[in-house]
């Protein structure tokens, strides 16, 4: 029997029920935080998302293709949001020291500083979406189903950043 003839495996009444929370949860949770950083910080949730990847590491530069990963992003839709930003003195665009045929970002002290008037408001946000409302036992439990998720999605976790290993 060929994968075309088989019968669909339908989702159950309590499947499907958590499948749809789950979508409803993937569709207004975005616009939720865009809005508040737009409003709060003049930022996109995906700027917001690419200069805090900077930010978070010793150097502030990563190489483009490595920043795509990271943020789950095109090549080519990182390139435009670089620019956008390069554009706005958030960032820098540099050779790659290791291979000069790649570009590097780079978080200037204005992206920095971007990110940290933006974060405390993101937080605040975040906290009231998803932290706060869930026990410390759904937390952990909500952290766990992300895992075994990824782990079909991502399985060689190229898209977990390298400091949050171990």
């Amino acid at each position: 029997m060929t994968q075309d003839s088989e019968e669909p495996r339908w989702l159950t009444a309590s499947q499907r029920l958590a499948w749809l929370d789950m979508v409803r949860v993937l569709t207004r949770l975005p616009a939720t935080l865009e809005a508040q950083l737009e409003r709060d910080a003049g930022l996109t949730f995906f700027e917001y998302h690419v200069l805090s990847m900077l930010s978070e590491i010793p150097s502030h530069t990563l190489r483009l293709s490595r920043l795509a990963q990271l943020t789950s992003s095109s090549l080519s839709r990182l390139s435009n949001v670089v620019k956008r930003l390069e554009g706005r003195g958030l960032l820098a665009r540099e050779p790659d020291p290791h291979d000069r045929r790649a570009s590097c970002a780079v978080l200037t002290e204005a992206g920095m500083a971007a990110v940290e008037r933006a974060a405390p408001g993101h937080v605040a946000v975040v906290r009231e979406l998803v932290v706060d409302p869930l026990e410390a036992e759904q937390l952990s439990q909500l952290h766990a189903a992300h895992e075994r998720i990824l782990s079909r999605l991502d399985p060689a976790s190229s898209t977990r950043p390298e400091w949050l290993e171990g």
